[in-house]
């Protein structure tokens, strides 16, 4: 065997080994006419191969390669040469063997261990040993059995002893009638074929129990001779003989009694069993004892596998499916009934014969490339792994020095042209072996793409698109993306590269169309392949049907407006209730719409618009309601009473018929009956809809579930409505049951870095179908672990494996079980093992400074096996750490910016020019951030300034302003100087010409001469460096009227604080100073302040005259047409001779405060001589009130008097006299 010079040179070998994929040859038949490849064995009969000497033997060889392999057997170790035997031939192109044995030869003169062996020019590959041997059922032994007789209550065992078949018989116990004999607890079959009594009865007297043994290969039955069973009661015996012989006791035994049980098979207290791995074990116990005993069992070292065990034969067999290492232990099985028990222990030992972890896979390589074939086994005992090269054992195959073999793995190195062969691994024990065989093969091979040229792949907009790129080469091909042409490369978003060449584009925008092409190349050439990409839009319905209520022999139309794309051609079907419309004249579908002619009640349903093209489809549904055309005279409708007379009858395990009696109509026919449930057990006083019926019949047959107590009830449906839920039924009970489903929603993932949580959604306990409800958790490591682990939990729906490696895929299965058993087989999904922080930064972190405000970052990416989880990104993490002027040293708080797991770029925006920067990057996944790569730090240039600190007016004067100011805050770079930029501004708020100045960067103040007196200016002030100036402050400011002495308007102010000027005008200065006296006028006694120069702010709108605004015109306008309206309802009522009765009360009584009139009141209207006193209007004084010796009696105050009323022909109501307070003030302008 070739062994390595140097172990940590394999070591370093077998790790390079892991790194290679392994290359599969495609399957392409135009590709595999010029491509070699070593044999490989594609199908081949069983192991153990039992044959019937009645049929030919056909033993299965078939393999493929290229060259097509020629085939050769050995038998018994040495070659079969099948030429000179005329019985066998191989089937053309193949190695399978026939050989005839219809014509006479005996099947057990070809009996042996076979192996097939296919070879061309690069190797040979191996079949199984195929041991053949011929089925056999031999006749049972002549012979002839004296009955039995036994007493009464004894035990008894009739052996059955069939004889040794290939396969072993299946035996059974039957009567001449071919009748099973009935077994019980008391009587059952052993599993050796025997059958045991525990104790015997006068019934099991009988003359013809008969074994049967069935050969199942031949499909034979063989017979063994009838045994008779005589069963005598001594104590009737010796009554009936003492009798005839004067009471002497002929048979002096007594009676048997009961017992305690002790066991039949197996013996003694103690014994052990062996099963292998992933086969049945079968435990039995068969005791005898009077009562019958009852058999039970226990695992003393753990808990019995629920899911995977059963008893059967009445308890007295426990038999566990798919045995594993966790099966062994031992087991105690006890028997007893009330006299006692007795116990007996089986120690089960678990063997394993080899089974794969990891099966060798073929190796394509290119010349110089390195490989590794590893061959993992597992068993007990270990198996021992040994290597074959073409079906010659390693150590006598040719040397190869690229070839080195370290136990379960053999590694190859610089392989060169010609080293390609066939290696066997073979792992055995003494419980077995397997054997795979697996082909390096040595190709250079140029690159070439598989996918068809120029292929149109179409896809609607927002959805996935996949662009395949299937290429074969040696070494393997890398496969880039470009896209329209080849100018750049494609990468990161939203672009996914699988490592089978194809590009997937998550979300399809109308800008990813267009020409793609796929380059394959390695260091032998390069292909390229075309292909094109249509993002169409989606199809949609605009305007879906609607709900319809139509009456009977009436029309609908259901309306169905589609958009989709031009390029597409669409199609519109209907469907009815989910089913296709009807075969029927009426219904007549159009592309938009569908029309149903001359409306019935069974058109009544649910109508769906199907709108489809080839590459999507849209679907919108509406209810059509039919109701019955209105009679000459119309009948009332009204809800269907309530169904009566509930019975249930046909009672089932999970079935029972419900009958009713339908209530009154109402002159609306019922359409349907609604059945409801309420579950007593589980959810009482909540009902339940479980089906519905149409309102023609009055019988259901109702589905149930089980462990339900169940209670009905009916509604009826008409075209009015429902009508109140009949009375409920009597109470029907199902038995309980096992599960019928496992629970939904079953996840697996991590949430520690070394655990797996499985969680799904509980049954309810509707689906429990029974009492204690549990859950089997199975999970196993996917594409590693054979066997599964297993947990019982309580009803709950999560449960934590500890102890995983991280992020591995694990198979997950969740099964139901309650106390009558489990559920069905479960459904595996795939989960995942918690997730780690990354172990590795990002290497080859480099920053490029775009400008002063932007800088692009670059990385590569970190390792896959280093991200220890799903790689969610990368992180750039930044901070500002001081600015490159002098006078600023700000240090900026942490930032980042997160970036998708396929990009190694990204840019940092809102950078602050002119400072120093540093940063580092991570990898992240679901768990968090790794490791921080090494610190970066860059600088970024210049840029325009900030504002200034500050920009006032700090002085004025007649024909000057001093301004003030302050550098920025942020100057960004160096300051060269600032701007300052003004112009007048009148008024009207117009802006006049603009001048500009230029200051230097070490000036903070500056003083502007020969500007306009009392004018307002607005400046513009702004920092500037080399990239040039910043944003402006703006201020503005107004010059003083003049510097002469200008007499000083007076208020006085009694002792306040504070005192509001009035009357100043806008966007002029005022100077304001406070004089304290002793309220003398002597100068020399005055106290003045410091004067205070106020300007106050221009208004943004002219001042507005209200004589001109059109809203105080029209008040006026609408007040003087009410007073003129008043005027001449006065002057009418005069006319007509009629009296205010108010005069007619002046002429009774008197008014003593009546004065005369003046020369300039005014008067209204003319009035007749009896009236000679007139309405007045007074001129209201400066205080707004009428003078006390004034009439009361005006026309206003009768308006605003809340007594005041009109008569029908609109004269006064109300009286001079009487009223007393205050009068009423007139306003002048109303007069």
């Amino acid at each position: 065997m070739d062994r390595p010079r140097d172990g940590r040179l394999a070591l370093l070998l077998l790790l390079l080994g892991h790194m290679i994929t392994a290359l599969e040859v495609p399957l392409d038949p135009k590709l595999l006419e010029g491509l070699p490849q070593p044999p490989t064995i594609t199908h081949q009969s069983p192991k153990e191969y039992i044959v019937d000497p009645r049929e030919n033997i056909v033993i299965h060889c078939e393999a493929k390669g290229k060259p097509h392999p020629s085939f050769s057997w050995t038998r018994n170790g040495t070659h079969f040469d099948i030429d000179k035997d005329p019985k066998v031939t191989m089937k053309p192109h193949s190695g399978t063997l026939v050989i005839d044995v219809i014509g006479g030869e005996k099947a057990d003169a070809y009996e042996g261990v076979y192996q097939c062996t296919a070879h061309n020019q690069l190797g040979s590959a191996l079949s199984n040993h195929i041991t053949i041997r011929q089925s056999r059922s031999p006749l049972w032994s002549k012979e002839r059995f004296s009955p039995i007789v036994v007493q009464e209550g004894q035990s008894l065992v009739l052996h059955c002893r069939p004889p040794a078949g290939l396969p072993p018989p299946i035996v059974f116990w039957m009567d001449n009638n071919f009748q099973r004999l009935p077994q019980s607890r008391r009587v059952s079959q052993g599993l050796n074929g025997d059958l045991y009594f525990s104790n015997v009865l006068m019934e099991d007297s009988r003359n013809n129990y008969i074994c049967y043994a069935r050969f199942p290969h031949t499909q034979t039955i063989q017979q063994k001779q009838p045994i008779t069973v005589h069963v005598i009661d001594l104590d009737s015996l010796n009554d009936t003989m003492a009798d005839y012989f004067n009471d002497t006791d002929l048979f002096s035994d007594k009676p048997v009694g009961e017992r305690a049980p002790v066991f039949l098979v197996p013996s003694g207290s103690l014994s052990s069993q062996m099963v292998l791995r992933g086969e049945v074990l079968e435990l039995e116990c068969i005791a005898d004892g009077l009562p019958t005993p009852a058999v039970s069992w226990t695992k003393l070292s753990g808990e019995i596998p629920a899911h995977r065990a059963s008893l059967m034969n009445f308890n007295k067999t426990l038999r566990i499916s798919d045995v594993s290492e966790a099966d062994a232990g031992e087991y105690r099985c006890t028997a007893g009934n009330r006299l006692g028990s007795v116990h007996h222990t089986i120690r089960v030992s678990v063997k394993a014969a080899p089974y794969w972890i990891s099966a060798p896979r073929n190796l394509v390589l290119a010349p110089l490339e390195t490989g590794v074939i590893t061959c993992r086994a597992r068993g007990h005992p270990k198996p021992h792994i040994q290597w074959s090269m073409n079906g010659l054992p390693i150590e006598d195959a040719p040397k190869d020095p690229s070839r080195t073999v370290e136990d379960d793995s053999i590694i190859f190195s610089e392989v060169q042209t010609g080293s390609s062969a066939v290696y066997q691994c073979n792992a055995s024990n003494p419980h077995g072996y397997l054997l795979a065989n697996a082909f390096v093969n040595v190709l250079a091979e140029p690159p070439r793409v598989l996918t068809a040229p120029n292929k149109v792949y179409q896809v609607i907009e927002n959805r996935p698109a996949l662009l395949e790129c299937l290429s074969f080469g040696s070494p393997v091909p890398v496969v880039t993306w470009f896209k329209d042409s080849r100018s750049s490369m494609l990468e990161g978003d939203p672009y996914v590269f699988h490592k089978n060449g194809t590009l997937e584009i998550h979300v399809s925008q109308a800008a990813n169309g267009g020409k793609y092409t796929c380059v394959a190349r390695n260091n032998l050439g390069i292909s390229e392949n075309h292909v094109y990409l249509e993002v169409k839009e989606p199809t949609r319905i605009l305007r879906p049907p609607e709900y319809r209520v139509v009456q009977t022999n009436r029309d609908v139309l259901f309306e169905c407006k589609v958009k989709h794309d031009p390029s597409l051609i669409p199609s519109t079907s209907w469907l009815k209730d989910g089913g296709e419309l009807p075969e029927d004249d009426r219904f007549r579908p159009q592309l938009d719409s569908l029309t149903i002619t001359g409306v019935t009640e069974s058109d009544a349903g649910t109508y769906t618009c199907v709108t489809h093209t080839s590459l999507d489809q849209d679907t919108a549904s509406a209810r059509l309601t039919v109701v019955e055309a209105p009679p000459t005279l119309p009948p009332i409708y009204g809800q269907p009473d309530a169904p009566t007379d509930l019975e249930l009858t046909d009672p089932g395990a999970r079935s029972v018929q419900l009958t009713w009696t339908p209530g009154d109509e109402h002159n609306s026919a019922i359409k349907k009956f609604l059945i409801q449930y309420e579950d007593g057990l589980h959810q009482s006083g909540v009902w339940h809809n479980l089906t519905e019926v149409p309102g023609t019949k009055t019988t259901a047959h109702l589905k149930l579930s089980p462990y339900v107590h169940y209670s009905f009830r009916v509604l009826a449906l008409n075209g009015v409505g429902y009508s109140w839920p009949s009375l409920p039924s009597r109470q029907y009970r199902t038995n309980p049951a096992a599960p019928d489903e496992n629970p939904s929603e079953v996840k697996g993932h991590g949430t520690e870095h070394n655990n797996l949580v499985i969680t799904w959604k509980p049954l309810t306990g509707l689906q429990a179908n029974g009492p204690g409800l549990q859950y089997t958790v199975l999970w196993r490591q996917h594409g590693v672990e054979k066997d599964w682990t297993s947990v019982s939990v309580a009803n709950v729906s999560k449960f934590v494996v500890s102890g995983t490696p991280t992020f591995v895929p694990y198979e997950v299965m969740v099964r139901a079980q309650n106390a009558y058993g489990p559920g069905p087989e479960p459904v595996t999904v795939i989960g995942h093992s918690g997730e780690d922080f990354p172990s590795a930064a990002p290497g080859l972190v480099q920053v490029v400074v775009l400008n002063s405000t932007l800088a692009e970052v670059h990385w590569e990416h970190v390792p896959l096996r280093a991200v220890r989880g799903r790689l969610q990104g990368y992180k750039v993490h930044y901070r500002r750490e001081r600015s490159l002027h002098q006078h600023n040293s700000h240090h900026g708080e942490q930032r980042s910016e997160s970036f998708g797991p396929n990009r190694t770029r990204g840019k940092l925006p809102d950078l602050h020019p002119f400072s120093v920067y540093s940063l580092h990057v991570t990898a992240f996944n679901s768990r968090g951030e790794g490791p921080a790569s090494a610190t970066q730090r860059f600088e970024t240039p210049e840029g325009v300034p900030g504002v200034p600190s500050f920009f006032r007016v700090s002085a004025s004067d007649l024909d000057s302003l001093t301004l003030e100011w302050a550098p920025p805050h942020e100057r960004n770079g160096r300051l060269t100087g600032y701007t300052l930029r003004y112009q007048t501004v009148n008024s009207s708020h117009d802006l006049g010409l603009l001048d500009e100045m230029d200051l230097l960067s070490n000036q903070s103040s500056v003083t502007l001469h020969n500007l306009h007196h009392s004018t307002r200016y607005k400046f513009y002030f702004s920092a500037k460096t080399q990239q040039g100036s910043g944003p402006a402050l703006t201020e503005e400011a107004v010059t003083i009227l003049h510097r002469g002495d200008e007499d000083w308007h007076t208020e006085k102010v009694n002792g306040s604080q504070f005192h509001v000027l009035k009357g100043l005008k806008e966007g002029l200065s005022y100077k304001v100073r406070v004089v304290a006296g002793g309220g003398r006028e002597d100068e020399r006694s005055l106290r003045r302040s410091e004067e205070l120069l106020v300007t106050l702010p221009a208004m943004v709108s002219p001042q507005v005259d209200i004589a001109t605004q059109g809203w105080f015109i029209g008040l006026m306008s609408a007040i003087a047409l009410l007073i003129l309206i008043l005027l001449i309802v006065c002057f009418i009522k005069r006319n007509k001779g009629g009296k205010y009765p108010v005069k007619e009360k002046e002429d009774a009584h008197g008014d003593p405060e009546v004065q005369p009139m003046k020369e300039d009141d005014i008067m209204f209207g003319e009035y007749s001589e009896e009236d000679r006193k007139p309405l007045r209007v007074s001129r209201t004084p400066s205080s707004g009130t009428v003078p006390r010796d004034g009439s009361e009696d005006s026309l206003v105050e009768y308006a605003d008097s809340g007594d005041t009323q009109f008569n029908e022909d609109g004269s006064f109501i109300g009286q001079y006299s009487g009223r007393s307070g205050p009068p009423s003030p007139v306003i002048n302008s109303l007069v």
